[in-house]
């Protein structure tokens, strides 16, 4: 499978509302998540069952997405595909559903299970605008837990190609290639650390912070706005990496860019939390890379 498309999927990485409610009325296997983790709060269940968008079914970041904390593989390290297939089966998630993802964080978690689904060649995207969008252009929701009927998924291995470790990272901005830190700019600059032990950056890398993907209504720009967001940075690296703080909000980067047509870059899972789990990696602070 290339890095820079994805062959075998032919939903788009990011959809509205018209386009779900387009593709319920013809594709039963149609599943919709809603992301939730304890980074937004102690329950995120808690928002689950206040309101979600109907069918819905609740994936905690934390559990699913995520094997526990290790290390130089970070905060949020890639669960072993066993585990995947498992809790994603426990859901009801089958193999072949064309999942839509989304939160109520402008798709700063649902981004995650959308690109791990997608680099396994599963149909998954992301809705444009979240619950927000939903309840705007049709304010049909349901409350209350969800019930699932478990299915049996088969465990497909991590593809490598989409994904880059630390000393790849280090190879590719040795060999001039591009690394894009996806934080907050204070963050990249040092200035300030709300999570890691150490403030700053990946020497090289430069900083496009995830959230600049969408417009003042929590909306994705328009592709020719995302193109023109990182075309000029990417140039002609056909495998950047993209990194966050734990491998999560860098998804929302790596969606927005294939979405604008410039190819679905490299995931530096460990991110910034498994780059200082290793003593020996340099840190950059300030603006620049």
């Amino acid at each position: 499978m290339s890095t820079s498309r994805l062959d075998h999927v032919s939903v788009p990485p990011i959809v509205d509302p018209s386009w779900l409610h387009e593709r319920l009325a013809t594709d039963s296997t149609v599943t919709i998540c809603h992301v939730g983790s304890t980074m937004a709060g102690p329950e995120p269940t808690d928002d689950f069952e206040h309101r979600h968008l109907p069918g819905a079914r609740f994936v905690s970041l934390d559990d699913v997405l995520a094997a526990p904390p290790s290390g130089t593989a970070g905060r949020h390290p890639l669960p072993p595909p066993a585990d995947f297939a498992e809790a994603l089966g426990e859901l009801g998630i089958a193999d072949d559903a064309t999942v839509i993802a989304y939160d109520d964080r402008g798709g700063a978690f649902a981004g995650r299970l959308v690109w791990m689904l997608r680099i396994l060649e599963q149909e998954a995207a992301l809705l444009d605008g979240g619950i927000e969008r939903w309840i705007a252009e049709s304010g049909d929701l349901e409350h209350g837990s969800s019930v699932t009927t478990p299915v049996v998924r088969s465990a497909r291995d991590w593809p490598l190609g989409a994904l880059a470790d630390a000393v790849e990272v280090q190879q590719h901005l040795t060999g001039g290639g591009v690394v894009i830190d996806s934080r907050d700019p204070a963050r990249y600059a040092g200035e300030i650390e709300p999570i890691d032990p150490v403030a700053g950056h990946v020497p090289g890398a430069v900083n496009l912070l995830f959230a600049d993907n969408l417009d003042s209504d929590g909306r994705f720009r328009s592709t020719d706005e995302l193109r023109a967001r990182f075309a000029p940075v990417i140039g002609e690296d056909d495998r950047p990496i993209v990194y966050c703080g734990s491998g999560v909000t860098a998804c929302h980067n790596a969606l927005a860019m294939e979405h604008a047509g410039v190819g679905l870059p490299r995931v530096y899972v460990g991110s910034w939390s498994g780059w200082l789990a290793d003593p020996e990696h340099p840190v950059a602070t300030g603006t620049e890379p």
